[in-house]
């Protein structure tokens, strides 16, 4: 069964105005949904783009993170500035092989856009082995110029070649003999990209796939492939031609459709970190226990009847004085459901931070008579603290929400942290509460990690 791989390209929409919030919570759904490569688009502003792709770098561990670089001036030395951090990274080499693009993009004759496809591949060679070469407007170019193009890339050291539809002039079959031929005589993956202007886009992805390519670019909306239905013709057709793909089938449509929330609220000017949030839910003392029950599974729960009771009884104290929202909820089912017996319990622990050096975190957790200590540094406090609990567990669940919020009020103010943590798909919350909000968040992903224990046991 051939892999398929999943390039998304949400991030790089033209005419995008998505805050650095917004553009956090999208790489980090497409980090969720099992995404191979996750694609940003040529840095512009060095400072702000550059810490984005760094803090991005500190949670997106399984994916690919791809930066464009080709034009620009600086633009290699950019790209490879902002993904010195990444796990995975990749620069993205995009450039025009037709001659309307190397003419009115470029201002560059034929010659010269192989010397600059051969210089830049060279230079993000030296720091990054990942690097793909992009040939925007394929479909226009003359074919002994894309092949010198393709050639000259591969010859530099490009790990992959990906091929553009850009004007949309290619009926799909057609699109699917030019990428077939062109992945025949290349020595590395070849990809896709086509534009969504005709509706022809999906038709063209699915049978340069069935001619033999072996990644292709989506995006959430947006100007090209559509990411969920790809998804759902790679798993609904893969089978009886002989490929598949890494997306989390089960978590599509849900994960997806939280993205258009951030997308369509980036378009207008709502936050999309509430919009994200809102989840649609709004309960009231008249909702009865399967009101209640299907708005705890809309937030990915999945409750066992005894916990059904438990929610539904807290929600009507809840409920008899406000009404109920996402947040209420949350905390809800947080505080009351799948309460189990402390497998692992706190013992003490010591942060360090500061603006000159990096966050560490010291914790000793007790596990029946033995106690277990962790030490690990991270991208601040919390994150130094959350690592070593799971160097002390031995094990890392995919951190789904973490949010903060003060239950009093007052300098000695109680903080409340809410942990998610999901594993095989299923979503655990845990609850940390103290004056200290360090120690609520620590307590809270100990608790969300004892009922994960306390279930598979």
């Amino acid at each position: 069964m051939k892999q398929i791989k999943i390039a998304d390209a949400t991030l790089c929409r033209e005419n995008s105005h998505f805050s650095f919030k917004e553009k956090i919570e999208i790489a980090r759904q497409l980090e969720n949904l099992n995404v191979d490569i996750i694609e940003f688009p040529e840095i512009v502003n060095a400072k702000a783009d550059i810490l984005l792709i760094k803090t991005i770098s500190s949670f997106v561990k399984k994916s690919v993170i791809s930066v464009a670089a080709g034009i620009g001036e600086n633009s290699v030395d950019n790209a490879i500035t902002a993904l010195s951090a990444a796990k995975n990274p990749q620069v993205r080499i995009e450039l025009p092989v037709s001659p309307v693009g190397m003419e009115y993009t470029c201002h560059k004759k034929p010659d010269k856009i192989l010397a600059l496809i051969e210089s830049a591949i060279t230079q993000a060679k030296q720091t990054i082995a990942n690097v793909e070469f992009c040939a925007v407007d394929a479909t226009r170019a003359e074919s002994d110029f894309l092949n010198k193009a393709i050639d000259t890339a591969i010859n530099a050291g490009a790990t992959s070649i990906s091929v553009c539809d850009s004007a949309a002039n290619m009926l799909p079959d057609d699109f699917a003999a030019f990428a077939a031929n062109i992945a025949k005589e290349c020595s590395v993956p070849v990809g896709v990209k086509c534009d969504n202007k005709n509706g022809l886009a999906i038709a063209q992805a699915i049978l340069a796939v069935k001619q033999g390519v072996d990644f292709v670019k989506t995006a959430v909306d947006g100007n090209t492939v559509p990411l969920d239905i790809f998804a759902d013709m790679i798993k609904n057709c893969g089978n009886d031609y002989g490929f598949t793909s890494n997306i989390k089938t089960t978590e599509l449509h849900r994960i997806v459709k939280q993205i258009r929330w951030v997308t369509g609220a980036a378009q207008s000017n709502i936050s999309a970190i509430k919009a994200t949030e809102n989840n649609n839910v709004h309960l009231d003392k008249n909702d009865d226990i399967t009101a209640v029950t299907t708005a705890a599974a809309k937030l990915g729960y999945d409750l066992s009847e005894e916990d059904k009771s438990k929610v539904y009884e807290e929600f009507q104290r809840v409920a008899a004085k406000k009404n109920v929202g996402y947040k209420e909820l949350e905390a809800i089912i947080a505080s009351v459901a799948l309460q189990v017996p402390a497998t692992y319990t706190l013992v003490n622990y010591v942060i360090n931070s500061g603006n000159i050096i990096t966050a560490s975190a010291q914790i000793t957790i007790k596990k029946g008579d033995e106690q277990i200590q962790g030490i690990c540094i991270g991208d601040g406090p919390i994150d130094a603290a959350f690592l070593a609990v799971e160097q002390i567990i031995g094990h890392h669940y995919e951190l789904d929400d973490f949010q903060i919020q003060s239950v009093t009020e007052g300098k000695e103010a109680m903080g409340s942290a809410l942990v998610k943590l999901r594993n095989n798909g299923k979503l655990y919350s845990g609850n940390g509460i103290s004056t200290d909000i360090i120690s609520a968040s620590i307590r809270a992903y100990i608790n969300a990690v004892n009922k994960i224990v306390y279930e598979e046991a």
